[in-house]
């Protein structure tokens, strides 16, 4: 039974409040967070005061998704604004092990996300200090994306190493999820499901987050 993470870029901003207290009742296991700088993806999302205002109606853990350069800057102020997940992006980060080091002493879960052209075979090396690994099926910056086809076989491979080197390692996919690829995402090894467009556009949220929990 797979972790469910509505990605909140996907709610109602007019109505923020109600879509997470919604999410407080649904069977969503993480509120998925997404920061978008306008430089390592071509697209604004949000930054610390709406995580902060999220922080204030959320009961469940926020799983937070720093698409930005430089995340090592940020990484104690989103903590405080409420991420229990960290994740950065392998592309963005010079010095990945050291800012996985900064995530932990934060308190945090340490996550590390691709694109959809990086290869898994790159996170061997990092892949036994960390608790999660986040593989975009679209490239990052949008919602409601077109589903990468190659991700099954991205989601296998990550799966061979993480049992390998670290057997409880999450493995997340963002990006494009639904009713359709979710169970073949779940069959290949992912066990933590990012979904916005399909939950916020559902004409009923609560039950399309219950059916992607459902999924053995």
């Amino acid at each position: 039974m797979p972790l469910i993470a509505p990605s909140v870029l996907s709610a109602d901003f007019a109505n923020l409040q109600r879509d997470v207290e919604m999410l407080n009742s649904s069977r969503a296991d993480w509120l998925h967070i997404d920061i978008m700088d306008g430089v390592f993806v071509p697209n604004l999302s949000f930054g610390l005061p709406v995580c902060h205002a999220i922080k204030r109606h959320a009961e469940k853990p926020m799983d937070v998704h720093l698409m930005i350069v430089q995340p090592e800057r940020y990484l104690e102020a989103f903590r405080d604004a409420g991420a229990a997940v960290l994740t950065v992006h392998y592309e963005a980060c010079t010095h990945l092990h050291r800012t996985i080091g900064q995530i932990k002493e934060l308190g945090c879960k340490a996550g590390v996300a691709i694109n959809p052209h990086t290869s898994v075979h790159l996170l061997g090396d990092i892949l036994p200090d960390i608790d999660l690994v986040c593989l975009m099926s679209v490239n990052p910056g949008f919602g409601g994306q077109k589903f990468i086809e190659n991700s099954y076989r991205k989601v296998q491979q990550l799966r061979q190493m993480a049992d390998a080197l670290n057997p409880k390692l999450h493995i997340e996919v963002d990006g494009g999820v639904n009713s359709q690829n979710a169970p073949l995402l779940v069959a290949a090894g992912a066990d933590v499901l990012v979904a916005g467009n399909f939950v916020f556009s559902s004409p009923d949220p609560l039950q399309t987050i219950a059916d992607l929990k459902n999924i053995e």
